[in-house]
């Protein structure tokens, strides 16, 4: 399955939206999206996953290492709207207590979206 990731850039935050499935296979594509993301320099990143059918450990790692490279930059990174099997690894693995995890796109990135 093909992997879409968009971003909406507004006051210092960033929306980051992913649609798809992330694997071994399309884990670099998304890692190059926040590389490039990530040398903007925003203070708050908020990941919307609601669109995310599968995410295996490469794609964990990948959300780690850009959460590592947020909280060296001083900001912070957000996981939004997960899906249940997408939640679940994240409570299987612990990652649920490492990010900050939200049941929905906070509200002030819906409205920086519509600006």
């Amino acid at each position: 399955m093909e992997l879409k990731v968009s971003t909406r850039s507004h006051a210092g935050c960033a929306l980051v939206v992913i649609t798809g499935e992330i694997d071994l296979y399309t884990a670099p594509h998304l890692q190059s999206e926040f590389t490039r993301l990530l040398q903007e320099g925003p203070s708050r990143v908020v990941i919307d996953m609601s669109a995310v059918d599968f995410c295996d450990s490469t794609g964990m790692n990948v959300l780690l290492s850009a959460l590592k490279r947020m909280k060296e930059q001083g900001g912070a990174l957000d996981v939004a709207a997960p899906r249940p099997a997408v939640r679940k690894i994240l409570q299987v693995t612990g990652l649920d207590s490492v990010f900050t995890v939200h049941d929905e796109v906070p509200r002030e990135f819906l409205i920086a979206e519509g600006s």
